[in-house]
């Protein structure tokens, strides 16, 4: 998959080199400080020269780069990238110039383990820091049983457990968190793009090696095909079930099962984890409406009649609200009204910022302003670019997708605790033109 990977600082200074075939040679680093990292002009992050690609992921103040002559699969190489982010952030919580530096034996360490002649092996956070560890050293016994531990984990059926977890309070918390994307036409009146992107995050805290099962209001599967699904089985109606694209699982789900009765059922590993991504592109509950008057009544003043409303139940509230609605680059002042929240002007973004720490459902607010505006030689039309909307509401879901069953099976028999919980935001993802 990749030849080489390394890691540089702001500077282009290489911290972590690693090869591991022989079509590339360490001067290669030489090329990506030069093109990318003294390049002010370059976003994109693959970047191809000739026959080389380099693939980088940013964080903080250093470059994680992966290289490759072949031609491998982007998708496959940015995994295992942020992959090797978070098992870095698992191991020393922050992933930057000071922490690379200090951790540089354990992240060589780290690479021998998870890749192997440029293919990813064993990623998994547990089944790593049975026998990478950074603690004190154990005892020849202690190492042994280990050992014999870490020999059953790497190469049984479940990688990513352990048969001897145990827990006083066998419980099970899921959380759906969905990202809502929009795009709607001036005043409202046509949605240019509505889609979701979710995932379902799971923290396991069960003893032994217990079968889960898991339920969704899924409509995968064609009616004509398996109308029982759909026809209102274990509760499910046509109308209340949701479509979803783009499923992509854990590796202990058993897909077999899946593709026959499309449950999902699966070992889960112990802690935290994240079961399944999807998308959504019909059916989209938009949980805000937005109602835009701006106008610009002459050359020196716009005036602004944003009207939000909250379009889910009365019984749910959202949380940290931000409106940022763009004023014209030679502003000078607003003046701004509303009944709730807060709201100011922001010069150095050009925007109207407006808070509302809490909102309830069903409820309407209003916010009037005035933009006074500077005289200029040459006047340029303003492109006028959409309002961003960002927010948080807890037990919504935008695409309608609800957990009908969790069911956990041990052969001990013991009675485990399930919570469930919704949650539907957005980060900038929420625009309204006007």
């Amino acid at each position: 998959m990749i030849s080489a990977f390394f890691i540089f600082n702001q500077k282009g200074e290489v911290l972590i080199s690693r090869l591991f075939r022989q079509d590339l040679k360490r001067s290669i680093s030489d090329v990506f400080r030069i093109q990318v990292i003294s390049n002010p002009d370059v976003r994109s992050p693959i970047i191809t020269l000739g026959s080389t690609s380099f693939f980088h992921v940013r964080i903080n103040n250093v470059y994680v780069v992966g290289v490759t002559k072949c031609n491998a699969s982007a998708a496959l190489v940015f995994e295992f990238l942020y992959r090797f982010i978070t098992i870095s952030r698992s191991y020393f919580s922050k992933l930057d110039e000071e922490s690379v530096k200090n951790n540089f034996v354990l992240i060589y360490e780290l690479l021998d383990e998870i890749i192997d002649f440029g293919f990813p092996q064993n990623s998994e956070i547990d089944t790593l820091k049975m026998y990478i560890t950074t603690e004190s050293i154990k005892s020849e016994m202690a190492v042994r049983e280990d050992s014999s531990k870490i020999t059953i984990q790497a190469t049984g059926a479940t990688s990513w457990r352990r048969s001897d977890v145990k827990y006083r309070k066998n419980e099970a918390f899921v959380d759906v968190i969905e990202t809502v994307n929009l795009l709607m036409s001036k005043e409202g009146k046509s949605v240019l793009r509505a889609d979701v992107d979710g995932q379902i995050l799971m923290r396991a805290y069960l003893s032994g090696t217990p079968e889960c099962k898991f339920g969704l209001n899924d409509k995968l599967v064609l009616q004509k095909r398996y109308p029982e699904l759909i026809s209102g089985n274990e509760g499910t109606k046509s109308d209340d079930a949701v479509e979803l694209d783009d499923c992509q699982f854990h590796q202990c789900v058993r897909l077999g099962k899946f593709d026959s009765d499309r449950s999902i059922s699966f070992i889960p590993p112990d802690g935290e984890f994240e079961l399944m991504r999807y998308r959504s592109t019909s059916n989209i509950n938009l949980p805000f409406r937005l109602q835009t008057h701006v106008t610009e009544p002459s050359k020196s003043r716009v005036e602004y009649t944003i009207h939000l409303k909250a379009n889910f139940d009365s019984k749910l509230n959202a949380n940290n609200v931000v409106l940022r609605i763009p004023t014209p680059l030679n502003t000078t002042g607003v003046q701004a009204k509303v009944g709730v929240g807060k709201a100011k002007y922001v010069p150095g973004e050009n925007m109207i910022v407006w808070k509302i720490p809490r909102l309830q459902g069903a409820q309407e607010c209003t916010l009037t302003a005035e933009a006074d505006l500077a005289a200029t030689t040459h006047r340029q039309a303003w492109s006028r670019p959409p309002i961003q909307v960002d927010f948080s509401v807890v037990m919504f879901t935008a695409s309608g997708l609800l957990v009908r069953f969790l069911k956990v099976f041990e052969k001990s028999g013991y009675q485990s605790v399930k919570w469930v919980r919704y949650l539907s935001k957005a980060n900038g993802s929420y625009q309204i033109r006007f």
